[in-house]
């Protein structure tokens, strides 16, 4: 009976000797295989809301056909070529370039994405362009601002500001839900985190000069006639989401 006890103890051993060590190590997950990038996407210029005279006599035909097809235009051109040099240096992992084209994608995106705002948040005169804020952006504007007309002199006042070319912007600030106005230069210096713009007004000479010259003030003051305030209205309730 014991040899057989003890015949059994040492099958049992060199059984489990027998097992490989590798056999005994969990299972080890597999190696993730990389990823293909999604497809480089071009922008493409959005077309006008409105034919080119419709906001005259406040922004004439000229300056918006002008500023719409060939400006914005040559801010999609911009992005685009960007872009694509920017995932030619990712599949030869070559980033001798990078600094020269993450300024031009940060250039020319703010242009693309601000001008494509520019057109919505304005409006024929009189067909939806001009007027007042109304419902819960105009409760936002006199909470944030004391009142609509103090909210558009410090607009106005930022706009006229801009030092060489760039934008007045009233963005969302996500952090305290709050209004606030604020300036850029060019299209993408002096940038703030954490806001959404939702009103936009170009200040650059294009966006004016053939009608106002250097008249920078009178082209504010005119362009009120024509801002898109149901607009801006869903442009703040689609920041707040």
């Amino acid at each position: 009976m014991n040899n057989r006890r003890s015949f059994l103890k040492t099958a049992a051993v060199g059984s489990l000797l027998a097992v490989t060590p590798s056999s005994l190590q969990p299972l080890a997950s597999a190696t993730p295989l990389p990823r293909s990038p999604l497809p480089f996407q071009p922008h493409i210029l959005p077309s006008l809301p409105y034919p080119p005279a419709a906001l005259e006599p406040y922004i004439d035909a000229q300056t918006m056909e002008l500023h719409h097809r060939k400006h914005h235009a040559g801010y999609v051109v911009g992005l685009n070529k960007a872009e694509e040099e920017l995932s030619k240096a990712r599949e030869a992992n070559d980033y001798a370039y990078i600094q020269h084209w993450s300024k031009q994608a940060a250039f020319h995106g703010g242009g693309h994405f601000l001008h494509s705002m520019f057109w919505k948040i304005m409006a024929p005169p009189g067909n939806g362009g001009g007027g007042s804020a109304k419902g819960a952006l105009a409760e936002s504007i006199t909470e944030c601002f004391g009142s609509d007309d103090a909210f558009r002199k410090q607009f106005s006042a930022a706009a006229a500001a801009v030092e060489g070319s760039g934008w007045a912007l009233l963005h969302y600030r996500r952090s305290d839900q709050r209004l606030v106005v604020l300036q850029a230069e060019n299209q993408h210096k002096l940038s703030a985190w954490d806001t959404v713009p939702i009103l936009g007004l170009d200040v650059w000479e294009h966006a004016y000069y053939l009608k106002y010259q250097n008249r920078r003030a009178e082209y504010i003051a005119a362009w009120w006639n024509v801002v898109n305030w149901e607009q801006v209205g869903m442009n703040l309730t689609e920041a707040r989401r």
